[in-house]
């Protein structure tokens, strides 16, 4: 797992990356949640997307916005957020030229800006959303959804209301030859605490079943 720097619009960012052992592994980026309120590339949900993916054989990617660690320059809003991201796969893709596939993950915020970055990148083959921030953050971008993904809520969320993710499940569900996978967790709340484990077992199941997994035994150097 080693630390990688990453030339960032701003400056450096700073990452952490894991290389899938199979030669055309498919590629992950995990996004972070909200600076602002404490979040780095090591939070709980993050580090657990991360592992996910791996364990799944996919080389990934996560790393620190902007202002973040030791990631250069201060939070944008949004903005400034989702040019880190997009040079951040620029990145992943360069060091994976033969990579089968391409995926995004974000937690919160996080889930925010890689919603964004699948709008413009048309590359991204799928994603995965964790507590996607539907009260706090505008989503009427995804019209229409690129790609099919999986989302996944806790239904005891005190910060993200189930409901209000489920509303835009149901939108995006209405999209001509878009598949979302809803898979709302009893009793999680914002953090997953305590069901961090089930949390990363959706993640994993929803990888296989989108066969996007390398076997470990094909993917041994």
């Amino acid at each position: 797992m080693p630390d990688v720097i990453i030339n960032g619009p701003e400056g450096r960012l700073e990452g952490r990356y894991q290389h899938g052992s199979a030669p055309n592994a498919p590629v992950a980026l995990m996004l972070h949640p909200l600076p602002q309120q404490g979040g780095t590339m090591n939070n709980k949900v993050v580090y657990t997307l991360y592992h996910a993916f791996a364990r799944q054989g996919f080389s990934v990617l996560r790393f620190n916005f902007r202002g973040v660690g030791r990631s250069q320059g201060v939070f944008d809003k949004g903005d400034g957020e989702l040019s880190d991201a997009a040079a951040a796969l620029d990145w992943l893709q360069a060091y994976n030229q033969n990579a089968s596939q391409c995926w995004i993950a974000g937690f919160s915020f996080g889930a925010w800006i890689g919603m964004q970055l699948l709008m413009r990148r048309p590359e991204i083959n799928a994603f995965v959303s964790v507590s996607p921030p539907t009260p706090m953050y505008d989503f009427s971008f995804l019209a229409p959804c690129p790609s099919s993904g999986l989302v996944i809520q806790g239904d005891s969320d005190e910060i993200v209301p189930e409901p209000a993710v489920r509303k835009l499940v149901e939108k995006l569900s209405n999209q001509r030859d878009i598949q979302i996978d809803y898979r709302v967790i009893a009793g999680a709340n914002h953090f997953f605490v305590d069901q961090i484990k089930t949390l990363a077992g959706n993640v994993e199941d929803y990888i296989r079943a989108a066969g996007a997994s390398v076997d470990p035994e094909q993917s041994a150097s």
